[in-house]
């Protein structure tokens, strides 16, 4: 073993991060190692504060620090119009276009049939109670464009039929196939929210 049992744990939680190797969670390690005390203490201050105020949004399931996000919150933002997302770093990334003046629904997850996750992975109870309380015009279906952003956007589209006269549209086809909301840029996102498609 190369590094003491310690530093090895350490480079072991982070390889369990999302996108995150044995190589990276190594070099992640050493830099914080290779760092003067007292910023390695305020990474560690900064990670312990977050997962102690960090909770849901009991509207929307996006992450704050209150029982309302400050989107949620904000009285400015028309509740009538719903953007859906499959996760938090979606509305970051809508958020950036300053060109949604609705509110936002994190599902927590997409239909994957490959992987054997179907709608119970959804949070659609919530959703529906979400779309009857706001008395919702509109519902965007923001979801990645690939295969299961697409099961999943077909499935609530059936589901949302129940509701007379609610407007349902999804994000223009300005995303490439395959691509993921939080990666996209400003103006890419902007024009896909601004040329919605009714379905």
């Amino acid at each position: 073993m190369a590094y003491s049992l310690s530093i090895e744990q350490l480079i072991k939680q982070f390889s369990r991060l999302p996108g995150i190797g044995y190589k990276t969670a190594e070099r992640l390690v050493i830099f914080l190692l290779d760092q003067p005390k007292e910023k390695f203490e305020e990474f560690i201050t900064a990670q312990n504060q977050a997962l102690s105020k960090a909770k849901k949004c009991g509207s929307c399931f996006n992450y704050s620090e209150n029982d309302s996000c400050p989107i949620c919150a904000d009285s400015r933002r028309d509740k009538k119009i719903i953007c859906v997302v499959a996760k938090p770093q979606d509305i970051i990334a809508l958020e950036k276009t300053h060109a949604f003046p609705g509110v936002y629904y994190v599902l927590g997850a997409v239909m994957s049939p490959l992987n054997g996750d179907g709608p119970e992975k959804l949070k659609i109870q919530a959703l529906l109670e979400k779309i009857k309380n706001n008395q919702a015009a509109e519902i965007i279906l923001a979801l990645n464009p690939d295969m299961d952003g697409e099961t999943t956007s077909l499935y609530l589209i059936k589901l949302l039929k129940q509701f007379p006269g609610l407007k349902i549209s999804r994000l223009a086809r300005g995303l490439p196939m395959g691509a993921d909301l939080e990666y996209a840029d400003e103006i890419t996102l902007e024009n896909a929210l601004k040329g919605r498609q009714r379905l």
